[in-house]
């Protein structure tokens, strides 16, 4: 049996004031969605814990149904891997954001964690002189910037002098939280941690400084842009193993994603990674063209797992509107075309829908609750429930699902 798992990251919420208590998924017009759960089996699935990481890093790995203690490592090494990027034996990486501040000097706060959702080419050439000036793999406390896409890089410390004994804060997390209290922070108590944390922030006070002098930010600053004033370092971690999906449950699959992190993890799951022209992480995303990919992918592979980011950031950015249309353009110009596309060519598949993990729009941060999920596997006879939300998975016949529960239905 051939199989899609489609992934609307961050797009299951909690009840919205705005909305009469109801959520996004609720309100937002997704026939093609409901006809998945109409035609399926529904129930929900937790993908983070009730303590530690709530990030997407661990809760993909949950949807591919890996033990959550593989993501220890952080999600800068999956973007590494997505990247390109060698992680030796003795090297940390870490993500390494563009964001926006606003406030006085002494009180400093986190504007936004994308820098206004800067550009690739803006932000490379920001990555570039920071590496020319900061980095190189030079000096006796060695690092690397590697430019990834928008506001998303990646720093490497090399040459095995750094700590992963670190408290770091996700930026995305912490909008509108003091710089002060948010900055790394020795979590071990060695010398290794205080050494890897007093390097980190030299580097984020001589970043500030390169950034505010830099063309970049000064064309932004005419055009009314959000600047990129600084860098923020998180997620510090080494290379994982990670036994492959063809190894676990002999099975060959794909990856179509715009993000690092989705990608990184499909190279070490063993995953053909699928790029799709137009595929930017945000709203503007090339759906039909992910769809078309997902569709053709299916021939020579067992199953497709593909990821749109663009919920989740419109819930990061607290914009329920665009989190709702986000939600729409999934349904219509994503599951439809899938549906429609398996119908032509007389493929028989499970299609499954979810997302790895919910973003209340309210918060804009990363909820730990159950997601819902939707599984239509050809001759399977479905449930009585007749959509896709929140409230309706709690009725359907898959109850809670844990560990490797979900996946397994799915290429059963």
């Amino acid at each position: 049996m051939k199989a899609i798992v489609v992934i609307g990251d961050g797009m299951s919420d909690r009840p919205v004031a705005r909305l009469g208590g109801k959520t996004p998924l609720m309100v937002a017009r997704k026939p093609h969605i409901d006809r998945l759960a109409r035609e399926g089996r529904v129930g929900r699935l937790r993908t983070v814990g009730e303590t530690g990481p709530a990030d997407s890093a661990v809760a993909n790995l949950a949807v591919l149904g890996y033990d959550r203690s593989v993501s220890k490592e952080g999600r800068a090494v999956l973007e590494a891997a997505s990247m390109g990027v060698d992680i030796g034996p003795g090297d940390v990486a870490m993500r390494c954001n563009l964001i926006s501040l606003e406030g006085p000097p002494e009180a400093r706060r986190i504007k936004n964690h994308s820098a206004g959702h800067i550009s690739n080419e803006e932000a490379c050439a920001l990555v570039a002189r920071l590496d020319e000036e900061l980095g190189g793999a030079r000096g006796p406390l060695p690092v690397k910037f590697h430019p990834g896409v928008s506001y998303r890089h990646l720093l490497v410390l090399s040459g095995g002098w750094a700590s992963t004994a670190l408290e770091c804060a996700p930026p995305h997390d912490h909008v509108g939280g003091l710089v002060s209290e948010l900055l790394p922070r020795s979590a071990g108590g060695d010398p290794a941690s205080a050494r890897t944390v007093g390097r980190l922030l030299e580097l984020h006070r001589r970043a500030a400084e390169l950034l505010a002098a830099h063309p970049v930010n000064a064309g932004r600053r005419q055009a009314g842009k959000d600047l990129a004033d600084s860098i923020w370092t998180w997620s510090p971690g080494r290379r994982p193993k990670i036994e492959t999906m063809q190894a676990r449950f002999g099975v060959r699959g794909a990856v179509i994603s715009a993000v690092d992190l989705i990608r990184g993890l499909g190279v070490y799951a063993g995953l053909e990674v699928i790029q799709v022209p137009g595929a930017t992480g945000l709203h503007d995303t090339n759906y039909e063209g992910k769809a078309q990919a997902a569709l053709d992918a299916l021939a020579d592979h067992d199953f497709v797992y593909v990821h749109v980011e663009a919920s989740d950031e419109a819930a990061h950015a607290r914009d329920l509107d665009l989190k709702i249309r986000c939600i729409e353009y999934l349904d219509q110009r994503l599951v439809r075309p899938i549906l429609e596309g398996l119908e032509a060519r007389g493929v028989a598949a499970t299609v499954a829908i979810l997302p790895d993990h919910p973003t209340p729009v309210e918060s804009g941060q990363h909820g730990r609750d159950p997601v819902p999920v939707a599984i239509r596997r050809p001759g399977q006879a479905p449930d009585a429930v007749q959509g896709y939300d929140e409230e309706q998975a709690l009725g359907g016949s898959l109850g809670l699902l844990e560990g490797d529960g979900f996946i397994r239905l799915v290429l059963a």
